[in-house]
């Protein structure tokens, strides 16, 4: 089944306009299967799972990546405990930490001095040494990316000229192991050239600690950060030109294993949200369709600003004993059911056709979509969630 056949079925069984998450798993498969086969040997593919945590996609992935990055205790418990799992997050409660080190998760990311304390301290009390990966805030920021994290101010990782004194605390306990460095700096970096350079840069400055302390370290992990190029989907992140920057980088590895935690470049294009068209209008002198649905279930095109990629399935039957509202060659605004004027997910884009009737597809909606949005926000009834070419 495809998209537009599960909306030909829900239209033709008339119970509600449509409204649905569909998660193509196939393509899904296929999309992993090409990344993994595109890799030099020494990289480790994880995948970060805050960037959709739907529990099928989560187990159509657990046959397929190296294991999974999980940034809460509510994560660590959905993904399958066979499989090598990172736990990293900035605020880490305590019962976090212990669940993390019950579960035996191969690491966990030290963002602070409080961190690596806290670490030290509960496993002494259980008695096992806890491998760890220094997290780093760079001193030199990362541009390219649309959300920085590293190289300015936040609340991520360790100053970069404090990693130093961390490494030799760390040093001095005994029941933490260093294990690498992590570096997450960028969120939605669509510079494949520029990504490779971060990679350098980062395996370098983990050598040189690695020299500088006598460390017996085997990771770096350089996070996640790949994005989408939701502004203009047919210019993508290049991954060819990415994939053959690492194999370039062999030479200089040294015996370290690079770890990747993707999450929205992997499982961004497996998803869509499907929405039927309530009402067309116009509102000083501009034009609006009001959708079933809206920023209460894709809360990432307002959080952006963006107009979110979308296409339309027209619809062609009418039954209704009233004229139908549409537009035809206009600008349009898509916004939802919700009563705020930042309802809304595409502004002023022109279509040919749109209709009370027709649904949208909004494309790239298989990452950081449904689970950031603010779902309880007048009460809505909730999506569907079809999921298309499930292996049972």
């Amino acid at each position: 089944m495809r998209i537009e056949q599960y909306i030909e079925n829900k239209k033709r069984k008339q119970d509600g306009p449509v409204c649905a998450y569909v998660y193509d798993l196939g393509q899904l498969r296929k999309h992993v299967e090409t990344l993994k086969n595109s890799l030099p040997a020494f990289c480790r593919l994880f995948y970060a799972v805050k960037a959709n945590p739907d529990p099928r996609i989560l187990g159509t992935l657990a046959t397929m990546v190296d294991g999974f990055e999980v940034a809460s205790g509510g994560e660590l418990q959905k993904v399958p405990h066979q499989k090598p799992m990172l736990f990293g997050a900035p605020a880490k409660k305590q019962e976090e930490i212990e669940e993390a080190i019950d579960a035996g998760v191969e690491a966990i990311n030290v963002e602070s001095f409080h961190d690596l304390n806290r670490i030290e301290w509960l496993s002494n009390q259980k008695g096992v040494i806890t491998p760890i990966l220094i997290r780093v805030n760079l001193s030199r920021d990362v541009p390219e990316s649309h959300h920085m994290m590293s190289g300015v101010p936040t609340q991520f990782g360790v100053d970069e000229r404090e990693v130093p004194l961390i490494i030799q605390k760390a040093l001095e306990m005994n029941h933490v192991s260093i294990d690498g460095f992590h570096f997450h700096a960028m969120s939605n970096n669509l510079k494949a050239q520029a990504h490779v350079q971060f990679v350098a840069m980062c395996l370098e400055k983990a050598k040189s600690w690695r020299t500088r302390f006598g460390l017996s370290i085997r990771t770096v992990d350089i996070g996640g950060g790949i994005g989408i190029n939701y502004w203009n989907p047919e210019e993508p992140f290049d991954w060819d030109t990415f994939a053959t920057g690492l194999h370039k980088l062999e030479p200089r590895m040294d015996g370290l294993a690079l770890v990747l935690e993707l999450g929205r470049f992997m499982t961004s294009a497996a998803g869509s949200y499907v929405t039927e068209v309530i009402d067309v209008k116009a509102n000083h002198d501009q034009h609006f369709a009001l959708i079933r649905g809206g920023s209460h279930h894709l809360r990432l095109p307002a959080a952006w600003k963006m107009n979110h990629p979308f296409r339309i399935h027209p619809v062609k039957e009418w039954e209704a004993p009233y004229e139908r509202p549409g537009v035809k060659e206009a600008e349009v605004t898509i916004a939802g059911e919700l009563c705020t004027p930042n309802d809304v997910l595409v502004r002023s884009e022109h279509v040919e056709e749109l209709r009370a009737g027709d649904v949208v597809i909004f494309d790239y909606a298989g990452a950081y979509a449904w689970t950031i949005s603010h779902h309880e926000f007048l009460s809505h009834p909730k999506p569907e969630f079809i999921y298309l070419d499930e292996k049972k």
